[in-house]
């Protein structure tokens, strides 16, 4: 299996107990969904090895699940899976419908501004902070959009557009030649 044809469902944390158990942290809004795992892929080495799980459970803390692996039985040999990612293959992602979307999914998809147009092509999705945001580019300018549901008007998955209504002066932030006089 191809991390290309996987999604990132988030990384081993931490040890849990003595026998080999571990804590993953899932990042996704609802954990829970991801309790009837079989199997999860480790990235090791930039490679994605398959570890079959003898049980999983829900943690006190939210977006934690606590793993048991098949054939990890002493907390040495889960202290080596401690900080890997965990994937699974693209098909496990429930399909979403409507304005909903994930974000791999809109790579390269077009931004069309309700004032603008078409502004250019989503690039890349920068997941820091509270609000993620679009990187998109026009032309060799590079213009970054919250995302947020009250600039996203819909999304279009057929045609690979996403409709958005910047705030006001946002773009032309961007597309302005010098956004400071050299004089100054």
């Amino acid at each position: 299996m191809e991390i290309s044809e996987c999604f990132l469902l988030g990384y081993v944390s931490k040890l849990f107990g003595y026998k080999g158990d571990v804590i993953f942290f899932i990042d996704a809004d609802e954990p829970e969904n991801y309790l009837e795992m079989e199997s999860v892929f480790v990235k090791k080495n930039n490679k994605l090895i398959p570890f079959f799980i003898d049980r999983i459970q829900k943690h006190s803390k939210q977006n934690n699940l606590i793993v048991k692996f098949q054939d990890i039985n002493s907390a040495e040999q889960a202290e080596l899976l401690v900080g890997s990612e965990l994937y699974l293959p693209l098909s496990f992602l429930p399909k979403l419908t409507g304005n909903k979307f994930y974000f791999h999914e809109v790579i390269g998809f077009k931004v069309s501004d309700k004032d603008k147009g078409i502004i250019g092509e989503i690039k890349d999705i920068i997941d820091v902070g509270s609000t993620p945001i679009f990187q998109v580019f026009a032309g060799h300018k590079e213009i970054l959009l919250p995302i947020h549901d009250n600039f996203l008007v819909s999304v279009d998955k057929d045609s690979k557009t996403i409709f958005y209504k910047a705030p006001e002066g946002l773009i032309d932030m961007y597309l302005a030649d010098d956004l400071y006089s050299k004089d100054e």
